[in-house]
C-alpha cells in the first residue's frame, strides 16, 4: 500500500468514543461539538436483565443477552453528529423515536456504553455482515434478536447483534471495523 493509502486507512481507523465525552463536547471526533466527519459507527449497549419492548412497527421483541451492537452510518450534513442524537435518546434527554434503535436504546434499562466510529468509511453493511459472521459463529447464542432493525434501506437482515456473556463486544467490533478499513 502506498503512503497516501496508509494515510487514508488511518483516517478511517476505528475510534472508541465514550458517550460522556460526547455529552460534554470533548470527544476526539467532534461529535458533541457538531463538527464530526461523516462515517460509519457501532453503538455498544448493555442491559442488566432481559426485557421485552416494542420496536416500532416491528412489534414486541425480547432481549435476553447482556450486550448488543447496532451498526449505522451518517453521511448527511451533520456526519457522525447523528451519534449525539442516539446518545441523547439513550440518556433520556430526547424522547423522539425515529429509528428502530431509538426504541431499544431509549429504554430506561438499556445503557449506551461506548461508540466505535469509523470516520470517512462507508462500511455500514460490511460491518453488519462481519458481525453476523463473527457473532453468529459463537456457540452461546443467536446473533440477531430481531430481523429488520436498522436494515429497512438495505438487503441486510438486521444491523443489531446480540453478544453472550463470554463475548467481548468492544473487541469484536473494533477488530471487525479495523479489518474492513484496511481493505
Amino acid at each position: 500500500m502506498s503512503e497516501e493509502g496508509d494515510d487514508a486507512a488511518d483516517a478511517r481507523r476505528p475510534v472508541v468514543v465514550d458517550p460522556d465525552a460526547i455529552a460534554v463536547g470533548t470527544d476526539a471526533l467532534g461529535i458533541g461539538r457538531g463538527t464530526a466527519p461523516p462515517g460509519s459507527y457501532v453503538l455498544l449497549f448493555s442491559l442488566e436483565t432481559s426485557l421485552t419492548t416494542t420496536i416500532g412497527a416491528l412489534g414486541a421483541v425480547t432481549f435476553d443477552s447482556p450486550a448488543y451492537a447496532y451498526v449505522g452510518s451518517a453521511f448527511g450534513s451533520n456526519g457522525l453528529g447523528r451519534i449525539d442524537r442516539h446518545r441523547r435518546v439513550a440518556a433520556g434527554e430526547h424522547d423522539v423515536r425515529h429509528w428502530h434503535i431509538d426504541y431499544f436504546g431509549g429504554h430506561p434499562d438499556v445503557t449506551l456504553d461506548a461508540v466505535v466510529a469509523a470516520p470517512h468509511a462507508d462500511i455500514e453493511c460490511r460491518v453488519a455482515a462481519g458481525l453476523r459472521e463473527r457473532v453468529g459463529s459463537s456457540p452461546e447464542g443467536v446473533p440477531v434478536p430481531c430481523d429488520g432493525v436498522g436494515a429497512s434501506d438495505c438487503g441486510c437482515g438486521s444491523h443489531l447483534f446480540a453478544f453472550s456473556g463470554s463475548d467481548s463486544p468492544r473487541a469484536t467490533v473494533v477488530g471487525t471495523v479495523d479489518e474492513l478499513v484496511r481493505k
